[in-house]
């Protein structure tokens, strides 16, 4: 027997607070029987469904999600989308796999945008390029070898000094920093919500529904709150919250992240954010993540937190902080919406993602790449399954989670690696 144990959150999203309302799916109730069950209605599980359902028609498919779809983790990220995976594609190593690797991001990537398209989702979808900057000369210097990479790459990019990025962003806070045009912004709870509405009738979606119980035997037996759900095979797309079903423990770290968007700005607020639409990614991997939200808002994401959130008056603090000190000019506007969101990490950021055990199927480990590495990896899960094909050139490229370290060890040595990081970040944080 595994118990479940899906993040239950207190905050609100803040892209789904800013959306219409809309009514949820009907909760699980009752029996039900089904060929596929898909636990988790994120990006990666509503790929899955759908791809199951493009592969074999006539099977039945249930989608069972804890919460309401635009308050899970999948919305609760800044948004960023690129059809390829620039941190490894500007690298001068490497060059083969990078290749493989921006394919298979371009497939996710597609297939998103196809979906938008016929589907007509409005998720605000704007090209933005994507923007890497530094605030230290460490972060200055990574700066450097990532141009260096992306000449060697032919990748189209503008190498962009600190009044060059003022321009752009409407902050000298930044020493310099490296744009390249294959870079797209979406609203993620928007995204998330029309993925969900625009699935083929024939798959059920039932929300307010977490999987409290999996268990095996003749075929899986889920339970939820109301219900009991009976499936010949299971696909677990919960990312961290598998290691509550009891499977992948050894590879996978829960980290909350945190975000935060200003309250809308009047006109001569709004006109110190530089130009219309930009994203920014810090040059150290626990530094501040910024963008442009519409005219006249703008999203922080920092922090990171282990297994568990952090005090929400310590996370306001610190993300306010974060602002102010990018917007000395804008110290009187505050964060309207403050919320928290997990993710999965692993040690060398391969995914988990396969077979698990006969008729269980899995993805965890999308390592802050969860819009279109997480579609891609519930395509291809998808097709594993009905054709059993292994997928062995995705799994070459993606390669293989390392494991980590047993408790306490784990939590001693994130501790320890983190404070180091956080030194090392400095004012990119």
């Amino acid at each position: 027997m595994s118990q479940a144990g899906f993040p239950v959150y207190q905050d609100l999203c803040g892209w789904n607070a800013m959306l219409a309302p809309r009514q949820a799916r009907q909760r699980a109730v009752g029996t039900i029987r089904v060929r596929y069950a898909v636990v988790g209605a994120g990006y990666t599980g509503l790929a899955a469904a759908r791809r199951l359902h493009e592969l074999e028609p006539d099977a039945s498919i249930a989608v069972l999600e804890a919460t309401t779809i635009g308050e899970g983790s999948s919305a609760r990220n800044s948004g960023f989308m690129t059809p390829s995976d620039s941190k490894i594609g500007l690298s001068l190593g490497e060059m083969d796999r990078a290749e493989q690797l921006n394919a298979f991001s371009k497939e996710g990537f597609t297939c998103l945008t196809d979906l938008m398209a016929a589907g007509g989702i409005d998720c605000g979808l704007e090209r933005s390029g994507r923007v890497t900057a530094a605030a230290t000369d460490t972060g200055a210097d990574k700066i450097r070898t990532m141009i260096a990479g992306a000449k060697v790459h032919g990748f189209a990019h503008q190498a962009l000094d600190r009044k060059a990025l003022a321009g752009l962003i409407g902050s000298r806070y930044y020493q310099c920093g490296l744009r390249i045009e294959e870079g797209y912004l979406v609203q993620p709870a928007a995204l998330v919500r029309g993925l969900a509405d625009t699935l083929p009738a024939p798959v059920r979606v039932y929300e307010n529904s977490p999987v409290l119980d999996l268990q095996d035997g003749a075929t899986w037996v889920l339970r939820t709150p109301e219900a009991v759900v009976t499936a010949d095979v299971v696909v677990l797309a919960t990312n961290a919250a598998i290691k509550q079903f009891g499977f992948w423990r050894d590879g996978l770290v829960t980290i909350y992240t945190f975000a935060g968007i200003t309250h809308a700005m009047d006109a001569s607020d709004a006109a110190r954010l530089g130009v219309r639409t930009w994203g920014l990614l810090p040059a150290h991997r626990l530094g501040t993540t910024v963008r442009r939200v519409g005219a006249d808002r703008l999203m922080v994401r920092s922090l990171y937190a282990y297994e568990k959130p952090l005090d929400p008056a310590q996370v306001q603090k610190a993300l306010t902080s974060c602002f102010h000190r990018r917007y000395p000019d804008l110290s009187h506007v505050p964060l309207q919406y403050i919320w928290g969101g997990t993710t999965a990490l692993t040690m060398n950021g391969s995914p988990r993602w396969g077979r698990i055990k006969d008729r269980l199927y899995g993805s965890a480990g999308c390592n802050g790449s969860g819009i279109v590495k997480g579609t891609l990896l519930g395509k291809r899960l998808a097709d594993m399954i009905v054709t059993g094909d292994p997928q062995e050139a995705l799994q070459a490229v993606y390669g293989r989670a390392n494991r980590i370290a047993p408790e306490p060890f784990r939590t001693i040595g994130f501790h320890a690696v983190s404070a180091y990081q956080r030194r090392k970040a400095g004012q990119e944080m």
